[in-house]
């Protein structure tokens, strides 16, 4: 996929917002169906259903959502699984919700509608979720609600004393699988209908860390292990749940992995969100080259030494270990970087480098968010661009007064 010249891509979005203050946020759609049109091809015909969390937008959704190869949504909470799926003009009546819940105001008003039971799957890995469940609204006063086992997919090596991947579900193995799925099938109240086992060691790990050419070749080493090991578990997994009820859907992957969890016959659908945007976490990818989509800009409005600017604000670091790239990248115009005895600030960010020629107060300066849909979480719009054109403004979750955690 090809990348834009930086410097006219400044201008483009300076142009385009000149007549906004900052800070905005820049939304890109020729860049956003162009990554879609990416994930699609890479799917190889299994359905994407769309991560919401690196997404965040109700528009943004419905917009991915229209386009062929897309299917239904994974949310991060119930109470968003509710909005997205009820109402007068729903995203979707299809959401499984990626973890475990224990919001007893939303399970209730789950359990109090019908439509809403029948499109929101509930996800666990434990009876304890059950139990909870059956605590807020017993069996009996309530519809069928769907459930999906989640499945641990992290590596498990040298008798479980090396872990390598993320810790999610105590379910790993086919037995236990197949134990909970039996445990889920012989209570009232409850209808399995999914299995679900996210490879973050696979989908949300660089392969290719630019300047980092051993750690690349090391995690591919890693990964190629991983996905041998995990596509023959999971084949082993499904056949033992069906063994003991029908499924309507085997989901894996996630944005890095989905051409090599898509091959896998046991997975009938893939997840994928962040390739969206495309943010800076997503860079070091051999399997695909996505078009950065999503952009915040923030005005300069210090010049405290030759060489040196400030802009205000621009501290919005993303979730996972700290570490410097956790926090947005200072893009348009090119050759800026923050200070690492400052990195990025509440309320404001020097920045060095040769980028700062030419800059003066009032000017802006483009960022790129490390992670998706987090940017979200600052903005009550996402203004849109369409060519060289702004076309309007798409509202976040916050923009709409939603806070999902």
């Amino acid at each position: 996929m090809s990348v834009p010249d930086p410097a006219a891509q400044r201008r483009r979005f300076d142009r385009a917002t000149a007549d906004l203050d900052p800070p905005l946020a820049l939304l890109d759609l020729d860049a956003l169906d162009a990554n879609a049109d990416d994930l699609v091809r890479r799917a190889a015909g299994k359905p994407i259903r769309v991560a919401s969390k690196s997404v965040r937008c109700r528009d943004v959704l419905r917009r991915v959502l229209a386009r062929p190869g897309f299917a239904g949504v994974l949310a991060y909470s119930l109470p968003e699984a509710l909005w997205l799926s009820t109402g007068e003009d729903p995203v979707s009546a299809d959401v499984v919700v990626g973890y475990p819940t224990a919001d007893r105001r939303a399970l209730r008003h789950l359990a109090e509608d019908d439509e809403a039971a029948g499109r929101v799957t509930l996800m666990v890995d434990s009876t304890d979720q059950l139990d909870l469940i059956d605590d807020v609204v017993p069996a009996g006063r309530r519809p069928d609600l769907r459930v999906c086992i989640d499945v641990d997919a992290s590596l498990r090596a040298a008798g479980g004393r090396v872990h390598v991947g993320v810790r999610r579900s105590p379910v790993h193995s086919p037995d236990q699988a197949a134990e909970l799925a039996r445990a889920v099938t012989a209570r009232a109240g409850f209808r399995l209908v999914g299995v679900m086992a996210y490879e973050a060691q696979i989908a949300g790990v660089q392969d290719a860390p630019a300047g980092r050419r051993l750690r690349g070749v090391a995690v591919r080493r890693m990964q190629t292990v991983s996905a041998r090991e995990l596509a023959a578990r999971r084949f082993e997994v499904v056949a033992a749940v069906t063994a003991v009820a029908p499924l309507e859907f085997v989901n894996g992957g996630g944005t890095g992995s989905v051409e090599r969890t898509a091959g896998e016959p046991a997975v009938t659908e893939v997840a994928a969100g962040s390739g969206l945007y495309s943010p800076a976490l997503f860079d070091g990818y051999r399997a695909f080259a996505a078009r950065p989509a999503a952009f915040f800009a923030v005005p300069v409005t210090r010049l405290p030494a030759p060489g040196t600017v400030t802009v205000a604000g621009g501290g919005w670091t993303a979730s996972g270990p700290h570490g410097a790239d956790r926090l947005p990248v200072p893009t348009f115009p090119a050759g800026l970087r923050w200070l690492a005895a400052e990195g990025t600030g509440e309320v404001q960010t020097p920045l060095r480098g040769p980028g700062t020629a030419g800059l003066s107060v009032g000017d802006r300066v483009w960022f790129r968010h490390a992670k998706a849909g987090e940017l979200c979480e600052h903005v009550d719009v996402l203004h849109t661009l369409a060519g060289d054109d702004l076309t309007g403004a798409m509202r976040t979750y916050r923009g709409e007064g939603k806070a999902f955690g």
